[in-house]
């Protein structure tokens, strides 16, 4: 590189080495992330009901199993964002691997209720780390395929769920679910193993003043790519927003500065920073809808997985002297076969979400998420419901996916991780109150009100994208708040 040459910036150099073997070593590793996450996630409509008939627990302890994991999720979410904007990405999810992996394989050995709920709270704050590694790997995306490649990453997800509704298949029958709880948490058990073959992000380094580091991590990757960099130096909007919203500078980065701007990073002291940042002006409207959008996605994407278990049961034997026994029992047939509902959602949003745009495509797929869902508020036959909740799955599918590529996109760097992770606990609210709402209507016999909460919610969410301000499809990532006034 030429000093006093042409500059670049990390979005025009991804582009110019395009998506190649670097980016795919990323994703394969991020990709293992989301498929524990999601194996971890699918486990909660198993072991629910296997834990109720082994210790003849009540309802209301069954649901703790659940609610437990999606509260350890809010606090997770929120505080690995927090260590990956201050610390790194590479930190912001090796600390949540070690402990989903530690605590999912303890959690296996429980010898009472309790001590099962506090190894699965565990698991949830570790879980809660899954946002950080779509974070990271979104940053090594160039921009023009960055919504093709998300969507090929959330399909590891639909993996996960695959894995884990085979493996219950395979090992509930004849092992039970101590073991399943054990041999779920092997792939967080890989992501350890191979940590130390991943590199930070380089607009990270950049951010953090370490342009040196990011322009090595930049030439690794041309060189696996088989391409070049960009000449001239390396260049970054470097103002201080974090440290003080009133207080702007700009400043070129090279790969000789030894001081960087890492003040804002050092005084945010306890995220307090970050989180006004994301109230702040030009980013309040984005931050309160995005949170209304993800409440509502985890609400109706888990309440359905939970709902598809509960349906056929409290809907033809809605008898409170029959209804025990029947809910002990789970299809694991059926859970398989649901599972697979999640392939043609994804295979729906990567044909929208490039081409129609993140907006457009995730609100049309909650409001006819809606349309599957209100027929249920009549008594239909089992294969009709069964389609229908099929179909509601692969739309919830859908807009869940494409809501995990545009709430990184419409955050600066400096915030991104943070301001996702909020996003993401928020959602967990909604999958900790679901169980304990929804389900429970159904399993009290009030499915048409659980219909009914599940449609009104969608639709919420469905307006809400429509007021969101920005269409992110084609723009390149910011990477700090005042860049947001070029848009």
């Amino acid at each position: 590189m030429v000093d006093g040459g042409p500059g670049y910036t990390i979005d025009e150099a991804l582009t110019a080495m395009g998506f190649g073997n670097f980016q795919l070593l990323v994703l394969a590793y991020a990709g293992l992330g989301w498929i524990a996450e999601a194996m971890e996630m699918m486990i909660l409509s198993v072991v629910g009901p296997a834990v109720q008939s082994a210790w003849s627990l009540s309802p209301q302890q069954e649901n703790l199993i659940t609610s437990i994991v999606f509260a350890g999720m809010l606090m997770g979410s929120y505080t690995w964002g927090i260590v990956s904007d201050k610390h790194g990405r590479r930190k912001g999810f090796l600390i949540p691997a070690l402990v989903t992996a530690m605590a999912g394989l303890l959690s296996a050995f429980s010898p009472s209720l309790y001590i099962l709920v506090i190894f699965r709270g565990m698991v949830g704050v570790g879980l809660g780390g899954g946002p950080v590694l779509a974070s990271w790997f979104l940053e090594f995306v160039p921009a023009p395929s960055r919504g093709t490649w998300m969507v090929v990453f959330s399909a590891f997800w639909t993996l996960g769920t695959i894995l884990e509704a085979s493996l219950a298949w395979l090992v509930m029958p004849r092992l039970g679910w101590r073991w399943l709880l054990a041999l779920s948490s092997l792939p967080s058990l890989f992501l350890l193993l191979f940590y130390r073959m991943t590199p930070e992000s380089p607009r990270y380094l950049c951010l953090k003043g370490r342009t040196t580091d990011a322009v090595n991590i930049l030439e690794k990757i041309a060189k696996m790519n088989g391409t070049k960099l960009p000449p001239g130096i390396i260049t970054s909007d470097n103002q201080t927003d974090l440290d003080s919203i009133n207080t702007e500078e700009t400043n070129l980065l090279s790969p000789k500065d030894g001081v960087g701007p890492t003040k804002e990073m050092d005084n945010n002291f306890g995220g307090v920073s970050s989180f006004l940042t994301l109230l702040s002006s030009k980013l309040a409207r984005s931050t309160l809808l995005l949170w209304v959008v993800f409440f509502g996605n985890a609400f109706s994407y888990y309440g359905l997985v939970l709902l598809t278990s509960e349906w056929n049961n409290g809907r033809s034997k809605c008898t409170s002297h029959r209804l025990q026994s029947e809910n002990n029992g789970v299809s694991y047939r059926d859970v398989f076969v649901a599972s697979f509902a999640e392939l043609p959602g994804l295979l729906l949003s990567a044909a929208a979400v490039d081409k129609i745009g993140r907006k457009i495509s995730m609100s049309a797929m909650l409001f006819v998420y809606c349309i599957f869902l209100l027929p249920l508020v009549f008594h239909l036959p089992e294969g009709l419901a069964t389609g229908l909740l099929f179909g509601a799955r692969i739309c919830i599918t859908g807009s869940f996916t494409i809501v995990y590529i545009y709430a990184p996109e419409i955050y600066p760097t400096s915030v991104r991780a943070t301001g996702v992770g909020i996003a993401s606990s928020v959602g967990r609210i909604g999958g900790m109150l679901c169980p304990l709402v929804a389900v429970g209507l159904v399993h009290y016999c009030h499915q048409i009100a659980a219909v009914l909460l599940f449609v009104m919610i969608a639709l919420v969410s469905g307006i809400c994208v429509m007021l969101f301000p920005l269409e992110t499809m084609g723009r390149e990532l910011v990477d700090n708040e005042s860049e947001l006034s070029k848009d």
